[in-house]
């Protein structure tokens, strides 16, 4: 799997509700640096169980749309005498 990298802001936005996280669940504050660390260390242990469930997700959705295209297919075939 690639390395999955955000912009400055994508990263700054999720190291705020980190801290804000903290603060609002475990009254806890949570500085910038160690807010860092903690979304570093979630990235790197369990964001390939969050990408990969993503990526299925986005397969049977994509699935879904083959057999709805398949069927479609299917009604607009005119008969002929060849066999399939």
């Amino acid at each position: 799997m690639a390395i999955i990298e955000f912009s400055k802001e994508e990263k700054d936005i999720i190291i705020a509700k980190v801290q804000r996280y903290f603060e609002d669940e475990l009254h806890q504050d949570l500085g910038k640096f160690d807010a860092e660390f903690l979304t570093d260390f979630f990235s790197e242990e369990i964001g390939a169980y969050f990408y990969n469930r993503g990526l299925n997700d986005a397969k049977m959705v994509l699935e879904d749309k083959l057999v709805d295209i398949g069927d479609a297919l299917y009604e607009i075939e005119k008969p002929t005498k060849f066999v399939k």
